[in-house]
């Protein structure tokens, strides 16, 4: 199958690239950028000579190749969806890695993206890519809204426990830790060595963009309205996402008796594994995979519930190309 990103320079398009070369079921026929002159990508990765070395185009669909049945975009929030509604009118299927189509309403995306939303038919459409969640209607859909990298650690953690009503979905907090390419490729003071090497800093304290996808993914998913209190971190690695969650348990009072939940609820996926009370994850053991490492303890009247994922993979370019199997019935576990 043919298939094309637009906004081929990030960081997660590095990784995408990787993973679909080496996909069996796929060929990579369209790159689509913003940048002039149309260089090959080869120049921009000097990783990928001898491997992809097709020149860039640009970002209409009359540059896309005839034949090409999906477009990954990889584009930034509010640049995504003056592109996005053109693929899908000119019929390609498309897996969005922006947050432009995963928050459903219009006013919430307004008020944390601080610009108006053009494209409601589409956010309608979009269905929000996590597949252990919803899969059924990520086959259906034409417009999948990729997840972000903090959301798919803290959904995943708490989405079975919302779901059994095992916690209090009023009280919860999120302490989530990322490496720094989870800043992209900009360049800034805030992503400089200097800045960042010996150094973790929270940001966005109690006002970062993830926080509605988040109360609004788990909400649609489990029908409890959550409320969080979310608080990010960098920390001076590359790549790699650690969160811990801590709810009131309203059920159960033994990180046996979670586990055993957690397990059951996630037993026929491939991508998340649920560890042992006592052997807490870390990013060491994911960084490279598409997998979600979970697991709980119980403290008290609390559950304190782990998970690490590599932010650039089950983060993003990972859990895009499950999607695309989904959407396409290829294998799943072919990321």
């Amino acid at each position: 199958m043919k298939v094309g990103i637009a906004g081929a320079t990030a960081y997660t398009s590095l990784e995408l690239i990787k993973l679909l070369l080496h996909h069996p079921e796929v060929e990579i026929v369209y790159l689509g950028t913003r940048r002039e002159g149309n260089p090959p990508i080869s120049q921009i990765f000097p990783s990928l000579a001898r491997q992809i070395d097709q020149p860039m185009a640009g970002l209409e669909p009359d540059d896309i190749p005839k034949g090409v049945k999906l477009i990954f975009v990889t584009l930034p929030p509010t640049v995504a969806m003056q592109y996005v509604p053109k693929y899908l009118k000119a019929g390609y299927r498309v897996i969005d890695f922006s947050a432009d189509y995963r928050i459903k309403d219009a006013d919430v995306y307004e008020k944390w993206y601080k610009t108006p939303h053009t494209d409601p038919d589409g956010l309608k459409r979009a269905v929000y890519g996590l597949p252990e969640l919803f899969r059924k209607e990520i086959r259906r859909t034409k417009l999948v809204a990729n997840p972000g990298c903090y959301p798919v650690s803290v959904i995943l953690a708490l989405a079975p426990l919302l779901a059994r009503e095992l916690i209090e979905h009023r009280d919860i907090i999120a302490d989530s830790k990322s490496g720094v390419s989870g800043r992209g490729r900009d360049v800034s003071e805030q992503s400089m060595y200097c800045e960042r090497n010996e150094n973790v800093e929270a940001y966005g304290v109690g006002g970062h963009r993830h926080l509605p996808e988040m109360e609004e993914v788990l909400e649609r998913a489990t029908g409890t309205r959550t409320r969080i209190t979310f608080t990010p971190h960098l920390v001076p690695m590359d790549r790699g996402l650690l969160s811990t969650t801590y709810a009131r348990l309203k059920a159960l009072n033994t990180s046996e008796a979670v586990t055993d939940k957690l397990r059951n609820f996630y037993k026929d996926e491939i991508f998340v594994r649920v560890k042992e009370p006592g052997q807490p994850p870390s990013t060491k053991d994911v960084v490279g995979t598409n997998f979600c490492d979970i697991s709980a303890h119980v403290v008290e009247n609390r559950v304190v519930v782990i998970s690490a994922i590599d932010n650039l993979l089950k983060g993003a370019s990972g859990v895009a190309v499950q999607n695309m199997n989904v959407m396409f019935g290829f294998p799943e576990r072919l990321v």
